[in-house]
């Protein structure tokens, strides 16, 4: 059997239709993206994310700008990005560049999040070495309290990411391993499509 996904002009408008695709197809956790960052002198590491959606600038998630990841992005930007939807057998990759969302629109989407994630976020010193779950919850009990009856604002710590993408590649897993392979990558302005042998 031939599997069959739209590839658009746009690989943008690609990603969002394939995302929406496995969210119509009940995929479990069709939000999970890997994210692939690298210390300045190229060590690299990988863990998952939650997407946070795609618009022209590339695709966004959110983290703690202290946290591994985000200290690995303020001292080398290049990041990779990934997604696998095993129901539909098809994933997509991303590289390019990293750049920190406005403050205003880490403010937006903090505010979408539920309080215990808001506080949590305060909480959390994320990445770094704790004794124990009793310390963490130490912790998040006294930023509760901290912030008993009133909005919990973002951490100064805390925000959104955008990856300007360079390169896409979008995948699609074909009967004895002819596999279709699909790459976009950008050129000034426009995006140049070429295919891949498996």
């Amino acid at each position: 059997m031939q599997r069959r996904l739209e590839l658009h002009d746009d690989p943008l408008d690609t990603l969002s239709a394939w995302y929406e695709a496995a969210e119509r197809a009940r995929v479990p956790f069709a939000d999970a993206m890997s994210l692939a960052t690298a210390t300045s002198d190229g060590r690299p590491s990988l863990r998952y994310v939650l997407y946070k959606g795609v618009d022209a600038r590339g695709v966004r998630f959110f983290t703690n700008y202290e946290s591994r990841k985000g200290r690995e992005l303020a001292a080398n930007p290049w990041a990779a990005l990934g997604f696998f939807w095993s129901p539909l057998y098809c994933q997509v990759r991303v590289e390019g560049r990293a750049e920190r969302l406005p403050a205003e629109e880490s403010d937006a989407y903090y505010r979408t999040r539920e309080r215990l994630s808001q506080l949590g976020a305060w909480a959390s010193p994320q990445s770094r070495p704790i004794g124990s779950r009793a310390e963490l919850d130490r912790l998040t009990a006294e930023v509760t309290e901290r912030f008993e009856g009133r909005e919990v604002p973002r951490p100064p710590h805390w925000g959104g990411f955008v990856v300007i993408p360079e390169r896409f590649e979008f995948w699609v897993g074909q009967e004895h391993r002819l596999h279709d392979r699909h790459v976009f990558s950008r050129r000034g302005a426009a995006w140049e499509r070429s295919r891949l042998a498996p």
